[in-house]
């Protein structure tokens, strides 16, 4: 009898312990990463969406958004990318100057240290008016949706 109220008493402060501790807020998934960049040379910023898995260039930068995630309304907001970037050098060699996680809220914290460029997480989007990247069909490479070559 003793061990039972015992037991019952543990499983009563477990529960209580367990209902006190937040609830991590599942994160949505968003097919387009929306960024903010600036020149610094000429002191033009420019807005951009960027499908995820889809490269673009910013100046000498190439941004490859890998995930973007953002929480539900009801929940305190958390935006963030996960993101690769290179650099296009005038020779055409391509290194990487950052990879890793930026934060809408935070865009200091995983800055892309660049001479001339600043990009910056804007937003998570479900939706752009940036018409989606051609598809590949694999074989060839070429584009699924480009005409065919009919030149003979």
């Amino acid at each position: 009898m003793r061990l039972l109220r015992h037991t019952t008493l543990l499983l009563a402060a477990a529960t209580a312990v367990a209902s006190a501790m937040p609830v991590a807020a599942e994160t949505i998934a968003n097919p387009v990463a929306a960024f903010s960049g600036l020149d610094k040379i000429t002191g033009r910023i420019t807005n951009f969406d960027v499908y995820i898995d889809e490269t673009v260039q910013f100046g000498a930068l190439q941004i490859t958004p890998r995930v973007c995630y953002t929480r539900p309304p009801t929940e305190t907001q958390r935006t963030s990318v996960f993101l690769e970037v290179d650099q296009v050098s005038l020779k055409g060699s391509v290194t990487r100057v950052f990879t890793g996680w930026m934060f809408a809220d935070s865009p200091a914290l995983n800055a892309i240290d660049h001479a001339v460029y600043d990009i910056w997480l804007i937003d998570c989007r479900q939706s752009t008016d940036v018409a989606p990247p051609a598809t590949t069909d694999g074989a060839d490479g070429t584009a699924a949706d480009a005409p065919g070559d009919d030149r003979g």
